[in-house]
C-alpha cells in the first residue's frame, strides 16, 4: 500500500503513468505458492523493459533481509541428467519423493523432468519437504562432483536468506550484504541504515516515517529524472521522421515475425513474381492476394516482401504495412501520409507539403503524382505491399477504393490482401480493379505443408512431439487445412508432454472450437466471471486496452473483485485493486489469441484474429453485458473513480462492504501544455455512445470546447467530425448535427487554438436563441476561453460568418494551384476539374467524396469535357496532349500527344458522339481524332496571320466555324476539314473575338467582341445582336438554348430566344460589385448564377424579373467557374485550389439576412446600432436600419445615384454625396428641411466626404478640387454655411481618391498615383508626405489627431505623425496566394492605442499604434468596407450587407514566442523610423521650401518581417 503512494506523486510530477507491478502485493499464501509465479515475475519485468519509458524495475536492499520477499520456490524443470545425478544422492524414501512429484518428459528439447500440477492446499504441505530433499541431493551431488556451484545454487537461497535474524542484530545482519551489493551499483542504489528496536516494524514510528519519507524523496528524484531523460529522448522522435521510423519498425517487426515461420506456398510465390516481372516495364494493374480469414495471407504478403529484392534488385525500395496492426496503418489518411512520406525520403524527393497532408483527398492526389515521378526517374524500382485492407477504417471512403491508384506506372507495384469474409470491400476492390489476372487466391497448406509448420513451431519453443502424437496429429488433419488452423494446434501440441495420455490429446477442427476450448480452460483456472469480463473489455474497446488500462479496469470491476475475495478479505481496506499475479497468470494463459497493436502512442492489445472476435461476442457479450462493459470503460476513461476517489465494494460471501481507492490512473484532456490524452480522445465518446449515456456525452464531449479543441489540436479536425457523425446516427439531435456541420465548414481555415474558438463564435451565435443547451453552452465556452487568451485576439460578439444549415454545403479539397477547368455531368452525378498543375480529380456529388485522382498531365489542364451518359471524360493540357478517360474505372483510355510543341496548345474542345469525333482547337489549329480509337483524322491550320480567336462545330451542318482576329469568318467541312467558304464579316474589322458559345439548335454562334459587339453567326454570316457598353467577358447559354446571358464590366445583360433570334429578356441589367467573370443559368430557366473579380456570387430570378435572391460570399478567391446541377451550385477559382459546393434551396432561416443585401455606400452610428447604406438596385435612395430591433427606420430619397456616405453623429447629420456634385444634408433627430451644398461649377460626382473628429468641420473633395465648410452649432439643427476654403491640387494625370480633415483647417488628402499630402488651409501651404506606389484607398485620422493612417491599393499602410509630416511605421501585410489586395478601410481604437484595418483580402488586421507591430489577424471570408471603433473594439459592415462586432483581447503581457501568423498563410513586414524633428516636413516648410519638393531624410531604423 506504501509503495503507491512516491509513485503516485511521480505521476503527477511528470504527468506519465506510472504503474506499480508487485506481484505479491493482494494475493493469499497459497496463491504465491505456485511454482509458476517465478517465471511470471520474469516475463513481467521484460514486458516492462518493452514498454517502460523510464526505469523498468526496482530492487530494495531491504529485500535481502530474511523471507520478507516471498520463499525460494523448487524448480519447475529439472535437466535429464541433474535429476538422475540428484536421485542416486538421496535415500530411497526422498527418491521416491522426487518420483512422484517429477516426471519425465521427452517432449521437451534437451529431455527434462517437470514438476507436476498439485492443489495449493496440498502443495503447501508438501513443498517443505521436496525443497529439503533436493538442497541435500545437491549438496552431496555437488562434494561428489556431479555438480556446480551455480547449479547447486539454485536449490540454496544466499547465506543471508538462510535464516530471519533476531531483533537484537536485525541492524548489522544485512549491513555487509546490502553495503556489498551497494557499491557494485553505485549509480543505482543507496544504503539506507536503520537502528533496531523492538518496535521495528511500526510503521508509526518516528524513525520508520523519517527513513520512509527520506527513501520516498530520493526515490522520486532518480526516477523523475531517469522518466524525463528518457522523455526527452523520446520527444527527438516525436515528429514527424521519428514517428514514421518508430511505424516502419513496427512493420518491419511484425514482417521478420511472420516470415520466422514460413513453410510452403513455392508455387503461389513463383506466380506472383513471374507476374511482378513481366509488368516491371511497362503499365500495369495492382494486384491482389484473397482468401478466407486465417489462411496466411499476411505470411504470404511478408514473404513477397522479403524475397522481391532478390527478383527486381537489391536497389528496389520496399514499403510494406500490416493494416490495423497500429493506429496509423488503420485510417486511409495517416496511412496514405506515411507512405508517401517514406517514398519521397526514399527517393530523394520533396515531401508532401503541409496543405497537402491536411485532407485525404489531397494526399490521394499527390501519392498518384508521385508514382509517376518514381516511375519516370527510372532508377529503382517501388513495391508497396498493403495487407489487409479490409482492416481500414471505413472513414474517407477507404472501403470504395478511389485511393487505389488504377494504374501502375512502370517499375511501380502495389500489392494488396484482402479477406474473403468482407464481400462488400471485396466487391468494391474487384470494381476498382476489375482484371481477373492481377487475383491470386491463397488456398489451404497441405498435410505436408502443415506438418513442415508445426515442427518448425515446436523447435522453436525447444519441442517436439512422440510418434503417436504425430499419428494423432495426421489422422486430425488429413488433408490439410488453413494456416491459422495449425497455429492453433500448435499452441495445443507444445502443452504436450511425452507422458500425456492419449485420451487428452485434442486438436481443434476450426478457430471457433480452439477458441471455445481455451475459454473452458481459462475460465476453470481464473474464474469464469473474469475470463469473460477481460475478453469483454477487449472486444468491447475501440482500439483495444493496454495491459495497465486493463489492469485498472479490472480494479473498478466490482463483480470481478468479488470472484476473487469469494472467500478471503483483501490485504488492504484502503486500497483495493485486481491482484496482480492475478493478471499476471491470466496474460500468460491468453496469450495465443491476443495481438498487440500501436495505437494513441500505446502499445495496446487485441484479439489475433476477427474468428477470436465473433466468438467472444457470441459467448460473453449479450446486448446488456455490452452495456455493462461499455458503461465501466467509460467511467474508467472519464477518470470517475481517479485522484482518490472511493468507490464501494460489496462482497456477499463475508457480508462486507469496502469503501477504498481504486488507484486508477487520472484521465486529464491534457498531460502538459503539448501532450494530450489520446486513449480518452479516442475512447470516450465511442463507450459514452455504446452505455447509452446521452446526457454525459453532449456535455462532457460533443458539447464541450475544451474537448473538441483539444481533439482537434491533437487528432485533426476529421477526427472529431467523425465522432459527430457517429454519434448523430443514433442520437437524434439537431443541435449537434448544426455543430458537426460547423466543423465542416471551418475544416479547411482550422490550424489554431484561436481560430478554433473564432470561428465557432462567428458561425454559432447565430444560433444561441434557438439552440441554448448545447450551442448556447458551447459559445458561452467559447467566450470564456477568448477572454482569457494569454495574446492579443479579436473576439466575435455576433455571428457574422456563414452558420452551418446555410448555403455553402462543403468545401472539396485535393489540389495544390488554382482550377483552371470544371465539368458537371448529371446523369452520373460527377464533378471533374482540373488544375494548374496538370492534375484531375473526379467527385461524387451525392455524397461528396472523390473518386479518383486523374494523373498524367504534366501542365495546366485548359479544358475538359464529360460524355458518353458521365462515363467517360476528354481533357486538353498545357503539355500539348489530350487524354481520353473511363471516368468509372479512373483509367486512361488514350492519350494523344502533339509533337509540335512550338504551337499554342489546344485550349477548347468538342464531342461529336453521333460521328465518334472529338475535336481540339487553339488559335492556330484545330484537330479531329476518332473518339473510339483515338486515330487522327485531319488538321486544320490558320494562317499566319490570321490567328482564330473562337470555333465551333456545327454536328447538324457537318461544319467547323472559326472567327479571327478582325472578324474574319472561316467554313470548314468537319468531316474532312477542308475549307468551303472564307469572308470578312461587316463592322467587325477593329474588334477581336473575346468568347463565345454555340447554339447548336440554330446553327449558330454567338460572339462577343472587345469593343462590346455581341453578333449571331452562322455559316452564311453574321447579324448584331447588341452593341454592349463595354468589352464582353463571356457568353453563355441555357441547357435548352433559350436563354443568353453576356457579361461585361460590372454587368450581366439577358436574353431570351424568340424565332427571329434573340431579344433582351429583362428590362434592366444585373449589376454587380466587380468586375463580372462567368454566369451559368439553371436547367428550368428559372435562375441566372452570376460570379465577379470581388469573390462573390450573385442568384437572379428570371423569374421575377431579375430580382436578385441571394448571395452567396466567402469564396475567398474571384470566381472563374460555375457550374449548376438542380440545387447544387459549384464554384471554382483560377487563383484558389479548392472548390465550393452550394445549395441554393437551403433553410433561409438558418442564415440571419443582413441588414443591407448587396451594399453600396455604408456608414455605421452609434456603436453599429444605426446603419446607413444604398443598395444597387436602387441607389438613389439612403436606408436607414435599426441594427438593434432589426427592421428599417427611414428611406431618404436623394434623387441622384448617392456616390459617398458620412456621418456627424453628435450633430446627428448624414451627409450624401451624389454623381451630380451636390451634398444633401439630412438632420436624423427631426423633420427640418434638408440642406444642400452645391457642386462647383466642374459639376464633377463627389469623390469623398470627410468630417473632424471634432465635427466642425466638413470636406468634400472632387477630382481635382477640396472644399472645406464649417458645421456651425445651431437650434434646431447644425448650420452649413458657404466654404472657407477652396483649394484644387496640382498634380497632372492624378485625381483625388480620399481625404481626411483635421481641427484648424488641416486637410490630408490621398492621390490616384499614390502621392500624399497635408494642406493647411489657413496659411495655403503644401506638406507633401512621402507617398505610396499606388493609389491612396484610405485615410483616417486618430481620435486627438496627432497620427494618421494612409493605405494604398496595394495593401501598403502608413502611420503619419502628423505634428512633424514624418512616418512612424510603414506596414504591409498581404496574403501571397490572393490576387485581391488594398485597404478597404481602417480606424482607430477610441483611445488611439490600436488600428483595425480591413483588406480586400478578407482580412482584418490588428496593429499597435506605437510600434507598428501587427497584434492579430482573422478572416472573415468578406470585404469589409466600412468599419467604426467602439468603446473594446469595432463594428463594421461588408459589401454582402453583413454588420461584424468583435472585441478586441490584448493581455498587458503577451508571451515571447507569440507570432500573429501562425495560423494563416500570409507575409507581414513593418518598417519603423526614427523620428528625426530637424529634417521634418514641416521644418523644412519653415524654412522656405513650401513647394512638393521633399529631400526625405528619414532613415529606416529597424525592418522586421515575419513570414
Amino acid at each position: 500500500g506504501n509503495g503507491h503512494k512516491p509513485c503516485r506523486h511521480l505521476e503527477t510530477t511528470v504527468l506519465q503513468d506510472i504503474t506499480v507491478i508487485d506481484l505479491r502485493w493482494g494475493v493469499s499464501e497459497l496463491v504465491d505458492s505456485d511454482p509458476r509465479n517465478t517465471q511470471l515475475s520474469l516475463e513481467e519485468i521484460e514486458a516492462c523493459q518493452k514498454l517502460s519509458a523510464g526505469p523498468t524495475f526496482i530492487v530494495s536492499a531491504s529485500g535481502l533481509l530474511g523471507d520478507r520477499c516471498g520463499h525460494q520456490p523448487v524448480p519447475r524443470l529439472i535437466a535429464e541428467k541433474e535429476f538422475e545425478a540428484l536421485i542416486l544422492q538421496l535415500p530411497r524414501d526422498s527418491a521416491q519423493l522426487l518420483a512422484q512429484w517429477y516426471r519425465r518428459d521427452e517432449n521437451a528439447l534437451p529431455t527434462c523432468y517437470v514438476l507436476q500440477p498439485a492443489d495449493g492446499q496440498a502443495w503447501c504441505h508438501l513443498e517443505g519437504h521436496v525443497a529439503s530433499a533436493l538442497r541435500v541431493a545437491a549438496l552431496k551431488a555437488e562434494r561428489c562432483g556431479l555438480m556446480g556451484p551455480e547449479q547447486r545454487h539454485r536449490y540454496h537461497k544466499p547465506g543471508v536468506f538462510w535464516s530471519v535474524p533476531s531483533s537484537e542484530d536485525m541492524g548489522n545482519a544485512d549491513l555487509p550484504a546490502s553495503s556489498k551489493i551497494a557499491s557494485c551499483y553505485t549509480q543505482h542504489l543507496k544504503v539506507h541504515t536503520l537502528p533496531c528496536s523492538k518496535d521495528s516494524g511500526n510503521p508509526q514510528r518516528k524513525e520508520n516515517n523519517k527513513y520512509l519519507k527520506q527513501l520516498c524523496e530520493q526515490f522520486i528524484a532518480v526516477i523523475n529524472h531517469r522518466i524525463l531523460e528518457n522523455l526527452r529522448y523520446r520527444g527527438q522522435t516525436s515528429e514527424e521522421p521519428g514517428r514514421l521510423l518508430e511505424e516502419l519498425g513496427h512493420h518491419a517487426a511484425l514482417c521478420l515475425k511472420n516470415c520466422q515461420f514460413f513453410c510452403g506456398r513455392q508455387n503461389l510465390l513463383d506466380n506472383i513474381f513471374h507476374c511482378i516481372r513481366q509488368n516491371n516495364d511497362k503499365t500495369h494493374t495492382t494486384l491482389i492476394l484473397y482468401g478466407p480469414p486465417g489462411c496466411g495471407k499476411t505470411a504470404v504478403m511478408c514473404k513477397l516482401s522479403e524475397r522481391v529484392q532478390a527478383v527486381l534488385g537489391e536497389d528496389s525500395v520496399v514499403v510494406i504495412r500490416l493494416l490495423g496492426t497500429s493506429q496509423l496503418s488503420s485510417a486511409i489518411h495517416s496511412l496514405l501520409r506515411d507512405i508517401c512520406l517514406q517514398v519521397c525520403l526514399a527517393f530523394d524527393l520533396p515531401p508532401p507539403p503541409t496543405q497537402t497532408k491536411q485532407a485525404c483527398s489531397d494526399l490521394v492526389l499527390f501519392l498518384s503524382k508521385l508514382l509517376l515521378t518514381v516511375s519516370r526517374r527510372g532508377t529503382h524500382t517501388l513495391v508497396v505491399f498493403l495487407d489487409s485492407v479490409e482492416r481500414l477504417h471505413p472513414g474517407d471512403g477507404a472501403h470504395r477504393f478511389h485511393w487505389l491508384p488504377p494504374d501502375c506506372p512502370p517499375r511501380v507495384h502495389i500489392i494488396i490482401s484482402i479477406s474473403t469474409a468482407e464481400p462488400d470491400t471485396l466487391k468494391a476492390l474487384q470494381h476498382a480493379v476489375p482484371e481477373a489476372e492481377a487475383y491470386f487466391e491463397v488456398g489451404p497448406l497441405t498435410s505436408e505443408e502443415g506438418e513442415e509448420m508445426l515442427e518448425t513451431l515446436l523447435a522453436s519453443d525447444r519441442r517436439r512431439l512422440s510418434p503417436a502424437q504425430w499419428a494423432y496429429f495426421h489422422q486430425s488433419f488429413p488433408n490439410g487445412g488453413q494456416a491459422l488452423l495449425f497455429q492453433l494446434a500448435f499452441h495445443e501440441a507444445r502443452k504436450w508432454a511425452s507422458y500425456t495420455s492419449p485420451s487428452e490429446l485434442v486438436v481443434a477442427s476450426t478457430a471457433q472450437d480452439a477458441m471455445h476450448r481455451l475459454c473452458e480452460r481459462l475460465e476453470k483456472s481464473h474464474g469464469t466471471v473474469l475470463v469473460a469480463h477481460v475478453f469483454g473489455y477487449i472486444a468491447s474497446s475501440r482500439n483495444g486496452l493496454s495491459d495497465t488500462e486493463l489492469k485498472d479496469v479490472l480494479s473498478l470491476d466490482d463483480e470481478a473483485l468479488s470472484e476473487i475475495h469469494h472467500c478471503h478479505l483483501p490485504s488492504s481496506k484502503t486500497i483495493l485493486r485486481l491482484p496482480p499475479l492475478h493478471w499476471a497468470r491470466l496474460r500468460s494463459e491468453m496469450g495465443e489469441c491476443l495481438a498487440e497493436r500501436k495505437a494513441d502512442g500505446f502499445t495496446l492489445l487485441c484479439f489475433a484474429h476477427r474468428q477470436f472476435v465473433e466468438m467472444v461476442q457470441n459467448r460473453y457479450l449479450s446486448k446488456q453485458d455490452q452495456i455493462k462493459r461499455h458503461f465501466l470503460l467509460a467511467d474508467f476513461f472519464k477518470g470517475t473513480w481517479s485522484w482518490g476517489m472511493k468507490k464501494p465494494l460489496t462482497l456477499p460471501h463475508l457480508s462486507r462492504t469496502l469503501n477504498a481507492d481504486r488507484k486508477v490512473a487520472s484521465q486529464p484532456l491534457w498531460f502538459s501544455d503539448t501532450v494530450a490524452n489520446l486513449r480518452k480522445l479516442s475512447e470516450l465518446p465511442f463507450h459514452l455512445l455504446n452505455a447509452g449515456r446521452i446526457e454525459e456525452l453532449k456535455r462532457d464531449v460533443l458539447g464541450n470546447m475544451n474537448w473538441i479543441s483539444c481533439k482537434i489540436i491533437a487528432c485533426g479536425i476529421e477526427s472529431v467530425v467523425d465522432d459527430f457523425a457517429t454519434c448523430t446516427e443514433r442520437i437524434h439531435c439537431p443541435e449537434l448535427r448544426l455543430v458537426q456541420e460547423t466543423l465542416l465548414l471551418s475544416k479547411p481555415a482550422v490550424s489554431g487554438m484561436s481560430i478554433i474558438y473564432t470561428e465557432m463564435l462567428a458561425r454559432l451565435l447565430f444560433l444561441v436563441p434557438s439552440y441554448p443547451e448545447v450551442i448556447g453552452e458551447l459559445c458561452q465556452q467559447c467566450l470564456s476561453w477568448c477572454r482569457a487568451c494569454p495574446y492579443p485576439l479579436l473576439i466575435p460578439r455576433c455571428g457574422f460568418l456563414q452558420p452551418p444549415g446555410g448555403p455553402l454545403r462543403t468545401t472539396l479539397t485535393g489540389f495544390l494551384k488554382g482550377v483552371t477547368a470544371m465539368a458537371l455531368c448529371s446523369d452520373q452525378r460527377l464533378l471533374v476539374a482540373g488544375s494548374q498543375d496538370g492534375s484531375m480529380l473526379v467527385w461524387n456529388m451525392e455524397v461528396f467524396e472523390m473518386l479518383h485522382a486523374l494523373p498524367g498531365h504534366s501542365a495546366e489542364v485548359r479544358c475538359v469535357k464529360v460524355f458518353g451518359k458521365g462515363t467517360r471524360a476528354v481533357s486538353a493540357a498545357m503539355d500539348h496532349s489530350l487524354r481520353i478517360w473511363n471516368l468509372i474505372s479512373g483509367r486512361t483510355r488514350f492519350i494523344i500527344q502533339d509533337t509540335r510543341i512550338e504551337e499554342q496548345p489546344s485550349d477548347h474542345l468538342h464531342v461529336d458522339e453521333g460521328h465518334r469525333i472529338v475535336y481540339s482547337s487553339s488559335d492556330t489549329k484545330v484537330n479531329a481524332w476518332h473518339l473510339e480509337t483515338a486515330e487522327f483524322i485531319f488538321q486544320i491550320s490558320a494562317e499566319a496571320s490570321d490567328t482564330w480567336m473562337c470555333s465551333a462545330v456545327f454536328s447538324p451542318r457537318l461544319v467547323i466555324v472559326t472567327v479571327s482576329a478582325g472578324g474574319t469568318l472561316s467554313v470548314w467541312n468537319s468531316n474532312t476539314g477542308e475549307l468551303r467558304s472564307k469572308r470578312q464579316l461587316p463592322g467587325l474589322q477593329e474588334e477581336t473575338p473575346t468568347s463565345s458559345v454555340l447554339i447548336q439548335k440554330q446553327g449558330k454562334m454567338i460572339v462577343g467582341f472587345s469593343g462590346g459587339s455581341l453578333s449571331v453567326i452562322s455559316p452564311d454570316g453574321n447579324r448584331l445582336l447588341e452593341k454592349l457598353p463595354g468589352r464582353v467577358c463571356f457568353v453563355v447559354a441555357s441547357e435548352d438554348e433559350s436563354i443568353l446571358a453576356a457579361g461585361f464590366e460590372e454587368y450581366v445583360r439577358v436574353y431570351g430566344a424568340d424565332p427571329a433570334g434573340f431579344q433582351r429578356f429583362l428590362t434592366a441589367d444585373l449589376e454587380h460589385d466587380g468586375t463580372v467573370q462567368t454566369a451559368v443559368i439553371s436547367a428550368g430557366n428559372s435562375i441566372v448564377v452570376t460570379a465577379s473579380q470581388a469573390a462573390s456570387i450573385q442568384v437572379w430570378s428570371l423569374a421575377e424579373q431579375g430580382l436578385l435572391t441571394d448571395t452567396l460570399d466567402g469564396t475567398g478567391a474571384p470566381v472563374t467557374l460555375l457550374a449548376l446541377h438542380n440545387c447544387t451550385l459549384v464554384s471554382a477559382s483560377h487563383s484558389a485550389p479548392s472548390l465550393r459546393v452550394w445549395n441554393l434551396i437551403y433553410n433561409h432561416q438558418q442564415k440571419t439576412p443582413p441588414p443591407a443585401p448587396n451594399t453600396g455606400c455604408a456608414a455605421l452610428s452609434h456603436g453599429g446600432n444605426y446603419v446607413y447604406f444604398t443598395q444597387s438596385e436602387d441607389t438613389q435612395k439612403v436606408i436607414i436600419w435599426n441594427a438593434t430591433e432589426g427592421d428599417v427606420c427611414d428611406t431618404l430619397d436623394t434623387s441622384a445615384q448617392v456616390r459617398c456616405l458620412e456621418i456627424a453623429e453628435q450633430n446627428q447629420l448624414l451627409f450624401t454625396g451624389l454623381i451630380s456634385g451636390t451634398v444633401l444634408v439630412f438632420p436624423l433627430n427631426s423633420r427640418q428641411d434638408v440642406a444642400c451644398i452645391p457642386p462647383p461649377e466642374s459639376q464633377k460626382p463627389v469623390k469623398d466626404i470627410a468630417i473632424d473628429k471634432q465635427e466642425k468641420q466638413l470636406a468634400i473633395a472632387y477630382d481635382d478640387l477640396v472644399l472645406v465648410l464649417d458645421i456651425i452649432p445651431a437650434d434646431p439643427c447644425p448650420v452649413i454655411d458657404r466654404p472657407t476654403y477652396t483649394f484644387k491640387t496640382q498634380l497632372p494625370d492624378a485625381l483625388i481618391s480620399r481625404v481626411a480633415v483635421l481641427a484648424d483647417y488641416r486637410l490630408l488628402y490621398g492621390m490616384t498615383s499614390g502621392d500624399l499630402f497635408l494642406y493647411d488651409c489657413p496659411r495655403a501651404r503644401v506638406f507633401p508626405l512621402e507617398g505610396h506606389r499606388s493609389q491612396i484607398s484610405c485615410l483616417e485620422s486618430s481620435h486627438g489627431e496627432q497620427r494618421a493612417l494612409s493605405g494604398s491599393e496595394d495593401s501598403l499602410q502608413c502611420l503619419w505623425d502628423l505634428e512633424f509630416c514624418q512616418q512612424e511605421h510603414e506596414m504591409c501585410y498581404y496574403k501571397p496566394t490572393s490576387l485581391l489586395r488594398g485597404i478597404c478601410c481602417a480606424c482607430f481604437s477610441k483611445d488611439d492605442k490600436y488600428l483595425y484595418t480591413a483588406s480586400l483580402d478578407q482580412s482584418i488586421t490588428v496593429w499597435d499604434v506605437a510600434s507598428g507591430a501587427l497584434l492579430a489577424v482573422q478572416c472573415i471570408y468578406t470585404t469589409a468596407h466600412r468599419i467604426v471603433p467602439t468603446a473594446d473594439g469595432f463594428v463594421a459592415i461588408t459589401k454582402a450587407g453583413c454588420i461584424i462586432r468583435e472585441q478586441f483581447h490584448c493581455p498587458k503581457t503577451t508571451p515571447p514566442r507569440y507570432n500573429p501568423l501562425q495560423n494563416t498563410v500570409a507575409t507581414c513586414t513593418v518598417k519603423s523610423r526614427k523620428k528625426d524633428r530637424e529634417n521634418s516636413s514641416k521644418q523644412q516648410y519653415s524654412q522656405g521650401n513650401p513647394s512638393g519638393s521633399l529631400a526625405h531624410t528619414s532613415r529606416v531604423s529597424q525592418i522586421c518581417s515575419v513570414a
